[in-house]
């Protein structure tokens, strides 16, 4: 079997670590280009009038690579790894993904969405309708993510925080605090899930990328404070000229204000 993608996504997350577990939770905003030359603005008709459509897309990113196992995306007590057909790992024999996200609007051969869980350039085979009454079942038992249900942690953001990781993004640098939000959420010093380590009681820092954000669990609270963004780089490193990740300069103009912490 051969499939050709009819289309591609576009949106703003880069890497993995950037797009929610389901989009539902924290997705992002973005657009399925179609190919052109291939009648699909005459396919779309009719489709601008449903408020959610189904997204068959490839895993093109997974290098050929499954397990039959997978680690639950949250703690799940008394459980190690479930199996990858009773999860929705990436991981798969098949790298097909499929999700639910909001149709916002059809613009001839653009669809324009909301709380998608895609990486950009992520091939699209297929658009489907979602339809209430043959697709959602809000009562039906969800096996073990029941065990693991837990309500989220909120995500708090001190100022300093907020100034630096403005200042990232208006560089052309990373959203720092969405996607610290999507990583925190949850089982905040989980390690196994995220590159996360503890520094002290009830304190912690996570990685993305070359930066690192600093951040306070209240856990009788259930509330995760971000305090603030240091960059990953010495600054003997950041005065060398290599730069394998292609971002020196970006830290180098963060190094320079008042933002490290």
């Amino acid at each position: 079997m051969t499939f050709d993608p009819i289309g591609v996504f576009r949106g703003d997350a880069a890497y993995k670590y950037e797009v929610p577990r389901q989009g539902v939770f924290a997705g992002g905003a973005g657009r399925v280009e179609f190919a052109s030359g291939q009648n699909f603005e005459t396919a779309l008709r009719g489709l601008e009038g449903f408020e959610r459509i189904w997204l068959v897309f490839v895993f093109d990113r997974n290098a050929g690579a499954w397990r039959p196992t997978t680690r639950p995306p949250v703690p799940v007590p008394g459980l190690d790894r479930v199996g990858t057909f009773a999860s929705r790992a990436p991981y798969r024999p098949n790298p097909i993904g499929l999700s639910c996200v909001r149709l916002v609007g059809v613009r001839g051969r653009v669809i324009d969405v909301e709380e998608a869980d895609l990486l950009d350039g992520t091939p699209i085979l297929d658009v489907k309708p979602y339809v209430p009454a043959a697709d959602a079942f809000p009562e039906a038992r969800a096996g073990w993510l029941e065990r693991g249900a837990e309500e989220p942690w909120r995500v708090e953001t001190a100022p300093a925080f907020d100034a630096a990781a403005a200042f990232v993004l208006s560089a052309g640098g990373p959203d720092l605090a969405r996607t610290a939000r999507l990583q925190l959420a949850r089982a905040p010093f989980d390690g196994s899930r995220k590159r996360v380590a503890r520094t002290g009681e009830g304190e912690g820092t996570l990685s993305l990328r070359m930066f690192r954000i600093d951040f306070e669990a209240d856990v009788a609270r259930r509330v995760v404070t971000l305090c603030g963004i240091r960059s990953g780089y010495a600054p003997e490193e950041l005065a060398r000229a290599d730069d394998p990740y292609f971002d020196k300069d970006l830290h180098r103009a963060f190094a320079a204000c008042e933002f490290m912490v």
